[in-house]
């Protein structure tokens, strides 16, 4: 079973990368399991983005459910190599918060908007069966 509740299309991934290093240039992120839930907990993080090979995955199950619990946007790529440079950092990462957007307000809000679609029609699809 994946803690993964949906599957990120490759463009929506490419945009969430994007944001990410945007926001670490220009804003502010935090970086880790543990300093991103210290940011859901705080209502600080404005776009939680976890990578979905992660193992063992019980690192970052309890970030969907605790980000949902505090209304913050989060959305999961596949990578965690790749998140970790997007975040500005040279290790893996796997999860990351943006705590200030910086340039890349309208980019979070975009990407946001676009998690909570795929979100929605994943719990419609669980509705039907």
């Amino acid at each position: 079973m994946s803690f993964q509740e949906f599957e990120p299309n490759e463009s929506l991934a490419e945009k969430t990368y994007n944001t990410v290093e945007t926001a670490a240039d220009t804003g502010k992120v935090v970086v880790g399991t543990n300093e991103v839930t210290k940011a859901i907990e705080r209502n600080n993080a404005e776009l939680v983005v976890i990578a979905g090979n992660v193992s063992p995955q019980e690192i970052v199950m309890h970030i969907p459910a605790l980000a949902s619990e505090r209304d913050a946007d989060y959305t999961f790529v596949p990578d965690k190599e790749e998140l970790g440079l997007a975040a500005g950092i040279n290790v893996q990462s796997a999860a990351i918060a943006i705590t200030q957007t910086g340039n890349a307000e309208d980019e979070v809000e975009d990407v946001a908007s676009k998690a909570r679609e795929l979100l929605d029609s994943e719990e419609d699809e669980e509705e039907e069966e």
